[in-house]
């Protein structure tokens, strides 16, 4: 900032992101309209297709609510019950807890015992061959679900209790109006998108050590345009309180800070590597022992 403080004419929300999340839910809402009559191959193929692309991006649009990028940190509780809404077409409730050990992440980036993105000490001793680092990537979302209870489980907030109730009638409406098939095709959208999907590549690529000493990496590839930007990924560190749509701005206006840090261009290769390199697996991230005071959400 002291050599670039025109990146903080950045740090402002990005209200096209309200549009975009209400055109997905939206496309969601037809889509679970149009499964409902097909045959069951076909609605496993469009949840696969179609279903988990918006779903996985729907995650990444929760991400950016979770900055308070929609309305600004002057309106913090409309994102929280944007966040809600959003959440919807995923099925489970997801939103407001992620908010809450989101922020953790970024203010104790691989804190032990504090951030859970960092696997179990289960997760890395039993998922070290290629086969089960495979079945590993498959069952990412239930890890991710599970995690936070092992890790570092929080009491329940008010928020979270309604982020439950609005999901459960949403849930119970679209069994009522259109059946199992919808519901079918919501639910497995949502775990297959977060699964064995190339958008999953994010997961690893963000801070897997495949290179020692470097411990967070961006994505420069197109999937950028379906996660809002979430590949720009050291620069979303460097400046959480930026939107995604303007972090490519970041990385030009401040390129000699990102250019040549190592970076990735697929996230498919970072898949295939992560299962394939008998060197990387769940223990490839940097934990640390916090000390002082930790505050969290």
């Amino acid at each position: 900032l002291a050599k670039h403080p025109e990146i903080k004419a950045l740090m402002k929300p990005d209200y096209n992101l309200i549009w975009v999340v209400v055109l997905m839910v939206l496309a969601q809402l037809t889509a679970f309209y149009l499964v409902k009559d097909l045959d069951w191959k076909w609605v496993v193929f469009w949840a696969y297709v179609f279903g988990s692309c918006i779903s996985h991006s729907m995650t990444l649009a929760i991400h950016e609510i979770s900055h308070n990028s929609a309305f600004g940190n002057s309106k913090a509780m409309w994102n929280r019950w944007f966040g809600i809404f959003a959440n919807l077409p995923l099925g489970l409730p997801y939103s407001i807890s992620f908010k809450r050990y989101h922020m953790d992440h970024h203010r104790y980036l691989g804190g032990d015992g504090i951030d859970v993105d960092i696997p179990t000490n289960f997760e890395g001793w039993f998922f070290c061959t290629r086969f089960r680092k495979f079945i590993w990537i498959v069952l990412q979302p239930f890890f991710y679900a599970i995690r936070p209870l092992c890790i570092n489980p929080k009491p329940i907030t008010r928020l979270e209790i309604i982020n439950l109730l609005a999901q459960l009638t949403f849930d119970v409406a679209i069994y009522y109006l259109w059946g199992v098939k919808s519901m079918f095709y919501m639910l497995a959208g949502s775990v297959l998108g977060l699964g064995l999907h190339p958008i999953s590549g994010h997961f690893i690529a963000e801070h897997y050590m495949f290179l020692k000493g470097h411990e967070t990496y961006s994505y420069y590839g197109p999937l950028n345009l379906l996660t809002f930007n979430v590949g720009y990924h050291n620069e979303h560190h460097d400046f959480p309180n930026i939107p995604g749509k303007s972090l490519p701005l970041v990385k030009k206006i401040a390129a000699e800070y990102y250019d040549n840090l190592p970076q990735y261009n697929s996230w498919i290769k970072v898949l295939y590597d992560f299962v394939m390199d008998d060197t990387i697996s769940p223990y490839s991230r940097m934990k640390r022992q916090l000390k002082g005071e930790v505050k969290q959400d």
